[in-house]
């Protein structure tokens, strides 16, 4: 049998996604060092998003206002204070009241520890103000990130128990009829690997590897920054499901099994329902660098070594395929590792494992050594989207 890899096809981008620049960062920690702490802060901002802040003068005070899923987040930066508000959801005559304060009550002691939520107007805002002299630039991304990741979580939680209703529609913008069958075409054949290669360890009882293939068809689908809403939510809590080491991991495949056979019956109407391009500041994703992301590689070093040691091309393949994958879930990685990570996904696509293996660690190493994306031009065709016959090269 040739035992080769899933098909992989970068994902379309999002219009509104933020995009991150680590050398903002960098202006932003000297500025603050320098004790120049509203430009540490603006800098700051700049790192965060550099989109909200084109066009407006850094001299004057600064007025924001950004959309982050449901909730609307309000900047304001004077000569003296950084103020942030953010509107998420309103109280109606349906609303449970007397549980849902209680609620709130509970979050803004745990897990909220820089901003509180408050009651205004039948209205619950988040809200934070702090001198200009103390926005240090870790604080303020912390509390920008934890405003999004909280407004964004509890929002669907007080609106389904408690009856409330969102501040405003939410900002989307539909995608295109190109990129709709763009991106139908790449969860059908996320889908169509999932189903043959689930049924392909199934026939072989090798059901560890049940595992790999739901992890990474999961992570493909979940990776695509136009999917929101309820389909991102379930996603995103069987990815942590799956990674949980406190789960017995029969009871994980068990129930990620059960999960792609919902995805597979599900019908192509249902899945756009949740797909579209979304207004955001900030990615919910944690902060990277070239630092950080060696430090996560340097993590996985014991596996890698083990794998090649045992010459386990098949382990050692599939691990780096979803390790590389995590990596894009976990981090907003800056575009030239995000890119490298596409390119050796592509470039794997549809390959033997003898073929993968050199491959995958190349750009393991690269990242390992603080190199990865230097030298990527432009990406790759899919190998396996041009080859005729992928699954008949895969059970032949």
């Amino acid at each position: 049998m040739k035992n080769v890899l899933p098909r992989f096809e970068r994902p379309i981008k999002s219009k509104d996604s933020p995009r991150m620049d680590v050398s903002y960062w960098s202006k932003a920690m000297d500025a603050y060092d320098a004790k120049n702490y509203r430009l540490a802060l603006i800098e700051t901002i700049n790192y965060i998003n550099s989109k909200v802040l084109e066009g407006k003068s850094i001299d004057d005070d600064i007025q924001i206002v950004q959309g982050q899923g449901s909730a609307e987040i309000q900047m304001s930066i004077t000569k003296d204070t950084f103020t942030l508000k953010a509107p998420f959801v309103k109280i109606t005559e349906k609303t449970n009241k007397v549980a849902l304060y209680r609620r709130v009550s509970e979050i803004n002691f745990s897990p909220l520890t820089l901003t509180q939520i408050r009651l205004k107007d039948n209205e619950l805002w988040f809200e934070y103000e702090t001198p200009i002299s103390l926005c240090q630039p870790y604080k303020v991304y912390d509390v920008l990130r934890e405003i999004s990741v909280y407004s964004d979580h509890y929002d669907d939680e007080f609106i389904e128990k408690y009856k409330a209703d969102f501040y405003h529609e939410l900002k989307v913008t539909a995608l295109s009829e190109s990129e709709k069958e763009k991106v139908w075409e790449q969860i059908s054949d996320i889908l169509e690997d999932y189903r043959n290669y689930s049924a392909y360890f199934k026939e072989k009882r090798w059901n560890d590897f049940q595992w790999d293939i739901i992890v990474l068809s999961i992570l493909k689908i979940v990776n695509m920054p136009c999917v929101h809403g309820t389909l991102r939510t379930k996603l995103e809590e069987y990815v942590n499901n799956l990674f949980n080491g406190q789960i017995d991991f029969n009871h994980r495949i068990d129930k990620g099994v059960n999960f792609m056979q919902k995805l597979l019956d599900k019908p192509k109407e249902e899945f756009f329902q949740d797909i579209y391009h979304a207004e955001t500041l900030i990615s919910l994703k944690w902060r990277s660098s070239t630092e950080i992301v060696q430090n996560h590689v340097k993590n996985m070093e014991k596996y890698v070594n083990q794998y090649i040691k045992e010459n386990n091309n098949m382990m050692l393949c599939y691990y780096l395929q979803y390790s590389f994958l995590k990596m894009i879930y976990d981090y907003n990685l800056e575009e030239h590792h995000q890119d490298a990570i596409y390119h050796v996904l592509e470039e794997v696509s549809g390959k033997e494992l003898h073929e993968a293996r050199p491959i995958l660690l190349t750009t393991y190493h690269d990242f390992l050594n603080g190199a990865a994306g230097n030298t990527i031009v432009g990406s790759p065709a899919s190998s396996s989207k041009n080859s005729k016959g992928f699954f008949a090269k895969l059970f032949s």
